[in-house]
């Protein structure tokens, strides 16, 4: 008779230590534990152990650490009517664990179609000059899109950073030809530039031959030089100006 008392009072304590044992639990230092009772948001227990009413409370676990997350390729049409192929990568986090757990059934997968709607409503609100060129601002455009929409579900983002940028074969044709005539315009002008300082540096040049006396006849040995250095087999020479003039003078005087 007492082995039938014994063995209620043994279930019973078993049971009784199997309820204890499933309400303590130990969160880890990333790790924080959203407590509701009867259904009812509780408390948010921090990292360590933590103990719960049996069959009462209840208990769910949020990973805050940063989350990094590859989106997958996307297609979507700029804002002047290219189609392109973009990808990005998010890092974000919960920063509220009530509110991941309260406001949005699977936080992380609403994040992620968040985002999708995101990047394709940047991208169609840019110019595909704009992508090529300043990315940044569009990375900081879609930061602010994410962040505004997701602030309320408890989720605060990092960064967010478009990866890849794929654009047409035959948009990427006409890209490489305007930049080979952005930079044939800029060697036209650097030539044209060169002249015109190569023209006003000769005519200070034929200025200030005019002006000096001898400066002619210096340059003109100075070419005779030149060009006795290239050795050529005949040089023909001219006579200096001066001294047809100083001949002329003579043969033009009335004599004595």
């Amino acid at each position: 008779m007492l082995t039938f008392t014994l063995i209620p009072i043994a279930a019973l304590a078993a049971i009784a230590l199997l309820l204890a044992l499933k309400s303590f639990g130990i969160n880890q230092e990333y790790e924080r534990g959203v407590v509701f009772r009867l259904g009812r948001l509780q408390a948010t227990k921090g990292p360590g152990w933590f103990w719960l009413i049996p069959l009462i409370e209840r208990v769910v676990k949020v990973d805050i650490r940063t989350i990094t997350y590859a989106l997958d390729t996307q297609e979507t049409v700029t804002r002047d009517g290219v189609a392109v192929r973009v990808n990005a990568v998010l890092w974000f986090r919960a920063f509220d664990a009530a509110g991941v757990v309260t406001t949005v059934a699977n936080w992380q997968s609403a994040i992620v179609q968040a985002a999708e709607t995101a990047m394709r409503d940047a991208i169609g609100q840019s110019d595909l000059d704009q992508m090529l060129k300043d990315r940044t601002a569009i990375n900081k455009r879609l930061y602010e899109i994410l962040s505004s929409t997701c602030i309320r579900w408890g989720v605060e983002f990092d960064a967010v950073e478009i990866k890849d940028l794929d654009i047409p074969a035959q948009m990427q044709r006409a890209i490489a030809r305007e930049a080979e005539a952005i930079r044939e315009k800029r060697a036209r002008i650097i030539k044209a530039e060169g002249e015109q300082e190569a023209a006003l540096k000769l005519t200070d040049a034929a200025r200030i031959i005019g002006e000096v006396p001898g400066a002619l006849e210096l340059r003109r040995l100075q070419t005779l030089t030149e060009i006795g250095v290239e050795h050529n087999s005949t040089i023909i020479a001219m006579f200096p100006t001066e001294i047809l003039e100083a001949a002329k003078r003579i043969g033009l005087a009335p004599a004595a």
